[in-house]
C-alpha cells in the first residue's frame, strides 16, 4: 500500500480562511500570486509536523486555527504500530492528523481521535513527511549538517556504526570523568578514611556489647542504693517470718498457720469451709516461696564500692560512645558495621583507580577501533555521494559541476567520530573545487540540495517529500531541468512543491492555485485544483503575467507537453 497525504484542510490559518487539498500521488504543484498565501500551505504542513505553533499564524478575528491531514497509512508499518500504541484508531488505512493553535498561543494535537502531545506527534510524522525550504539550503552550508547528511546516505547499515561509536564514545566520557573525580578527591577520601579509623579504634577498645548500656545503668542503680535494699528486706522477712516465734504469733507466716490450725478441725463439716482451708495452705506456701526468695536476694546483696565505682566509670565511658556515634549502644554498634563498609570502599581506591583506567584504556581502543572503521566507510560513501550528486547536476543542466565530498581526519575524537565533512563545489570545469557556502551561488545551492535529495531518498525512502521554493533564484533551461527532476522522484514518493517557476509547475500530476480575494479590508485566500484549461491559464500568468496572451499559452502548452513527454518515456 503506498502510504501518502491524502488530503489537508486548514482553516483561519493566516490569510487563508478556508481551503482544503485533495492531493494525490506523484507531482502535486502548489502556485499563486505572491501574497496569495502559498506559505500558509507550507505552514499548515508544518503545524501537522509538530513544529512549534505561533499564535500570529492564527487568522485576524478568528478564536483558533486548525489543521487536518489525512494520511494514507499501510495498517502493518512501524508508523501505524506506534500511533496505535497512542491511542489512534486507523480507518481504513487512513489516519486523521490534526492541529488547534488557540488565538492565545495554546495548541493541541490529536492522531487518529486522541490527544497526544505534539512531541508525539513530531515523533510519528518524522518517517513520513520531509520538508524541504529555502532556509534548508542556509542549513545545507553547516558542516554538522554536511556530516549528518553523510551518514545518512550510508542508510542503516551506517547507522549501526555510528551509534556505537556514540555510545562508546559517550560511555568514555563517563569513565574519564569518573576517574578524575576519584583522583582530584582523593585527599578528602584519605581524611575521611583516617577518622573512621580513629573512631572504629575508639569504639574497639571499648568493646560494647549489645544492651549493655541499659544492664550497667540497673546494676549503678542497685549498687548505689545496697544499703536501703538490705534493710527493706530484712523488714520483710521479719514481718514473713520472724526468727524467734512467740506463743502469739505476729509474724504472716504464724498468722497464717493459726488460721489455717484453727480451720482443720472442723473442715469436714461443710464443702465451703474446706476449701477456703486450702486457699490458706496455698498462701501459706507461697508465703514460704517469697521468704525464700527474699533471704537468697539478700545474701546477693554487694554493697562493694569499688565494684560500684567500676561501673560508673564503665557507664560513662558507654555515654562517651553514644555521645558520639549514637543515642544507644545498639546505634553504636551499627555505626561500626557501616563505617567498617565505607572504610574498605575508601581503602579500596587503588584497585577502583586501576578499575577505572583499565575500562578507560578499553573504551579508548574500542573507540579508536570504531573510529577507524567509520572513518572508513565515510571515505567510501563520500566518493559515491560526490560522483551521485555530480550526476545529478548534470541533469539539473550544470554539466560541468563538480561535487565533492571532503572527508578530513581530526586530532582529536568528537562525539560523531574522528573526521570533518566539507561539501567541495565547482561549478566549471577545471574551476578549483571551494567550499559550498563559498563556491555556489543561490540558484546552484538549489540545485545542489535537490540533487542531495534525490540521492538521499534512494538510501531512506520518505513517503511523502515537500519543496518550498527550493527553486529560488533558478531559471530558463535549469528550471525545466528541476521540473523534470522532481517529476521523476515523484515516481517513487509523493511530491508537493510550492513554485514560483512555470517550467516546475507544468510538470504537476496535480496543480492547486491559491487564489486572494478581497472584500472590503478583508482579504482572505482559498485553494483551488485546477483543471486542464485552469493550468494553461496559471502558467500563462506564470510566464507572462498575462493569462490570455496568446504567446504566453501558446508557450504553456509547450511546457505541458515537454512534461506530458517526460511523464510518459
Amino acid at each position: 500500500m503506498l502510504s501518502m497525504l491524502e488530503e489537508l484542510s486548514i482553516d483561519s490559518l493566516g490569510v487563508i480562511d478556508a481551503a482544503t487539498l485533495e492531493l494525490g500521488a506523484g507531482l502535486n504543484v502548489v502556485t499563486g500570486e505572491t501574497g496569495a498565501g502559498k506559505t500558509m500551505v507550507v505552514t499548515a504542513l508544518n503545524l501537522l509536523l509538530g513544529a512549534r505553533a505561533d499564535s500570529g499564524v492564527v487568522r485576524e478575528r478568528a478564536h483558533r486555527a486548525r489543521v487536518q491531514g489525512t494520511l494514507q497509512l499501510d495498517p502493518e508499518s512501524g508508523v501505524a504500530a506506534r500511533a496505535g500504541d497512542a491511542g489512534a484508531d486507523l480507518d481504513e488505512g487512513s489516519l486523521i492528523v490534526s492541529r488547534i493553535v488557540q488565538a492565545g498561543g495554546r495548541s493541541k494535537a490529536s492522531v487518529g481521535g486522541a490527544a497526544i502531545p505534539v512531541g508525539t506527534l513530531a515523533q510519528l510524522s518524522a518517517d513520513l513527511v520531509v520538508i524541504h525550504g529555502q532556509s534548508d539550503q542556509q542549513l545545507l552550508l553547516q558542516p554538522a549538517h554536511q556530516r549528518r547528511t553523510l551518514d545518512a546516505f550510508g542508510g542503516p547499515a551506517h547507522k549501526v556504526v555510528s551509534d556505537e561509536y556514540r555510545r562508546t564514545y559517550e560511555a568514555l566520557r563517563v569513565v574519564v570523568a569518573e576517574l578524575a573525580q576519584v583522583v582530584s578527591r582523593g585527599r578528602e577520601r584519605a581524611q575521611e578514611a583516617d577518622l573512621l579509623r580513629l573512631g572504629l579504634a575508639e569504639i574497639e577498645a571499648v568493646r560494647p556489647q549489645p544492651g549493655e548500656d541499659e544492664r550497667v545503668l540497673a546494676e549503678e542503680s542497685r549498687l548505689a542504693h545496697a544499703d536501703a535494699l538490705r534493710r527493706a528486706v530484712d523488714e520483710a522477712q521479719q514481718a514473713l517470718s520472724a526468727d524467734e516465734p512467740d506463743l502469739t504469733p505476729r509474724d504472716a507466716l504464724g498468722l497464717v498457720a493459726a488460721a489455717r490450725k484453727s480451720l482443720e478441725a472442723e473442715r469436714e463439716h461443710d464443702v465451703r469451709l474446706a476449701q477456703l482451708c486450702d486457699e490458706l495452705a496455698a498462701a501459706s506456701y507461697a508465703l514460704v516461696d517469697v521468704a525464700a526468695d527474699l533471704a537468697s536476694y539478700g545474701s546477693a546483696l554487694d554493697s562493694d564500692p569499688q565494684r560500684l565505682a567500676w561501673v560508673q566509670e564503665r557507664r560513662a565511658t558507654l555515654g562517651a560512645l553514644t555521645r558520639k556515634y549514637g543515642d544507644t549502644i545498639a546505634d553504636v554498634l551499627e555505626w561500626t558495621e557501616t563505617a567498617a563498609a565505607r572504610l574498605l570502599r575508601l581503602d579500596d581506591d587503588d584497585s577502583l583507580v586501576a578499575g577505572l583506567r583499565a575500562r578507560r584504556d578499553e573504551l579508548s581502543q574500542r573507540l579508536a577501533d570504531l573510529g577507524a572503521d567509520l572513518s572508513d566507510r565515510r571515505r567510501a560513501l563520500a566518493a559515491q555521494l560526490s560522483a551521485r550528486v555530480t550526476d545529478e547536476l548534470s541533469e539539473l543542466a550544470m554539466p560541468d559541476a563538480d561535487f565533492t565530498v571532503d572527508v578530513a581526519g581530526l586530532t582529536e575524537p568528537r562525539g560523531n567520530g574522528l573526521d570533518e565533512v566539507t561539501f567541495l563545489f565547482a561549478a566549471h570545469t577545471g574551476g578549483q573545487p571551494r567550499a559550498l557556502q563559498r563556491g555556489a551561488s543561490g540558484g546552484e545551492l538549489s540545485r545542489v540540495m535537490l540533487a542531495l535529495e534525490v540521492c538521499l531518498a534512494g538510501t531512506q525512502p520518505v513517503p511523502t517529500m515537500i519543496f518550498d521554493e527550493v527553486d529560488a533564484g533558478v531559471g530558463g533551461k535549469a528550471a525545466v531541468e528541476i521540473g523534470r527532476r522532481l517529476a521523476r522522484l515523484a515516481r517513487t514518493v509523493q511530491v508537493i512543491v510550492v513554485t514560483h517557476l512555470p517550467q516546475v509547475a507544468a510538470f504537476a500530476d496535480q496543480h492547486y492555485l491559491v487564489v486572494k480575494s478581497s472584500d472590503g479590508s478583508v482579504t482572505t485566500s482559498g485553494v483551488t485544483r485546477l483543471d486542464d484549461e485552469g493550468r494553461r491559464r496559471e502558467l500563462s500568468r506564470m510566464l507572462a503575467g498575462l493569462e490570455d496572451s496568446d504567446s504566453a499559452l501558446a508557450h504553456a502548452d509547450e511546457l505541458v507537453d515537454l512534461a506530458r513527454l517526460e511523464r510518459s518515456s
